[in-house]
């Protein structure tokens, strides 16, 4: 084994635990991505439009939402405050094209964790899927510190 190969994103940091939801309107892309996200074993489910992700959400619990930022009926920022205000712990990852990178930035102002161009790299998602979930659990820790009796506080 080469000691200075770079360890994968799924090598290095492992997603174990972490349920992920891809939200996107172009089922070709979305279909892609679920499976190159699978065959890394990590935990996602699809959405094809915003009305489709908030009944998932409403049924499962989950760490980061992936969404694209232009989607019929419903686009990714007014579906990010939905999801923001109703479940402020999901992490959001916006997908976004040239054209919409000013709603990526509108995105990031209203809550989002972070911002991807399309076409993705799957390396690069999978780091910001890493980054993500890793501030979620922080932020699950330090509320469970908060709540629990006799805790210190910072």
């Amino acid at each position: 084994m080469d000691p200075y190969r770079q360890p994968l994103p799924s090598e290095s940091t492992p997603l174990n635990g972490c349920k992920v939801l891809i939200v996107d309107d172009e089922a070709d892309f979305l279909d892609t991505l679920i499976k190159r996200l699978r065959r890394r074993r990590i935990d996602v489910r699809a959405a094809e439009s915003a009305g489709e992700a908030l009944t998932i959400l409403e049924s499962e619990p989950m760490d980061v939402v992936v969404l694209d930022v232009r989607m019929p009926q419903m686009d990714g920022i007014r579906l990010l405050e939905r999801i923001k205000a109703r479940y402020p712990g999901i992490e959001v990852i916006m997908l976004t094209g040239h054209a919409s990178l000013e709603a990526a930035v509108e995105g990031m102002g209203l809550g989002a964790f972070d911002y991807l161009m399309k076409p993705v790299d799957i390396d690069e998602l999978i780091y910001k899927l890493q980054d993500a979930y890793r501030k979620r659990c922080l932020l699950k820790k330090q509320h469970s510190h908060q709540r629990t009796p006799g805790a210190l506080a910072d």
